[in-house]
């Protein structure tokens, strides 16, 4: 494992999983409509870091249940045609991240709030490393074993149901999924920031992409680009590397505009 001691090569190495693995799901998400749960499940799981914290169980494991229970509650109290919606998922959010920040002092634990929600992805250790390639093995597995029925649920979700496809079951295993994508991607971008790395790419992979499987491999090109290119101007300009990564996100769809215009 002498390899594994140069203090770049796990940071690099996540920062190359990530970057493939998130902009897959947000392409997923995208064509299921269902990329406000990443914003909702990302708040969620602070209560259940702070819960796993104090009761001596890993905060990865905390946070993926709490941002699958937040994601059931928004789901079991409306559905995405009811004209409440983004109501309901944004009062959920809201009142999930605040619930855990109250939970810190009452527990009387510690947490650094900014590794959480922005990323420490220079200070990032082999467990992070594992929980990643989990998240992309589990991913893996889902658009694999599940393909059709994932592009069938996402055109027509209503003929999906109606010819025996477990629909509630299909969004439960990609909510589970988008839950485990958003904790491993905590030492890389941080749960907030992670929404970008989810939408943007997405974004470019989706422009006139012919098919699901083409439009995923092409964001994932286009998210390990930025995530590379973040990773590589934090070291140089000692900078954060969440909010590098975001902000080339950012740039990624500005700069074309732009460019258009003249």
């Amino acid at each position: 494992m002498s390899f594994l001691n140069n203090w770049w090569l796990i940071p690099l190495i996540i920062t190359i999983f990530s970057g493939i693995l998130c902009p897959a799901m947000g392409t997923v998400l995208i064509t299921h409509r269902r990329l406000l749960q990443v914003n909702l499940i990302s708040h969620c799981v602070l209560p259940g870091l702070a819960l796993a914290l104090a009761l001596g169980i890993h905060p990865s494991i905390g946070g993926v249940i709490s941002g699958l229970v937040g994601a059931i509650i928004a789901e079991s109290l409306t559905n995405k045609k009811s004209e409440n919606y983004e109501a309901v998922m944004n009062t959920i959010l809201a009142g999930m991240l605040g619930f855990g920040v109250l939970l810190i002092p009452l527990l009387g634990i510690r947490i650094d709030l900014e590794a959480v929600l922005f990323g420490d992805l220079l200070t990032a250790n082999l467990g992070d490393l594992l929980r990643t390639i989990i998240a992309f093995l589990t991913f893996i597995l889902l658009v694999t074993f599940g393909y059709e029925k994932v592009v069938y649920v996402g055109l027509d979700p209503e003929g999906a149901s109606a010819s025996g496809i477990n629909v509630s079951l299909l969004n439960l295993a990609l909510s589970f999924t988008t839950a485990l994508v958003i904790v491993s991607s905590m030492s890389a971008v941080g749960v907030i920031l992670v929404i970008a790395l989810l939408s943007t790419p997405t974004l470019l992979g989706l422009d006139k992409a012919q098919s699901l499987r083409i439009a995923m491999m092409r964001s994932s090109f286009f998210g390990l680009c930025i995530s590379l290119l973040g990773f590589i101007l934090s070291i140089v300009f000692n900078l954060s590397p969440g909010p590098a990564i975001s902000v080339i996100c950012v740039a990624s769809l500005i700069i074309p505009k732009i460019g258009n215009k003249f």
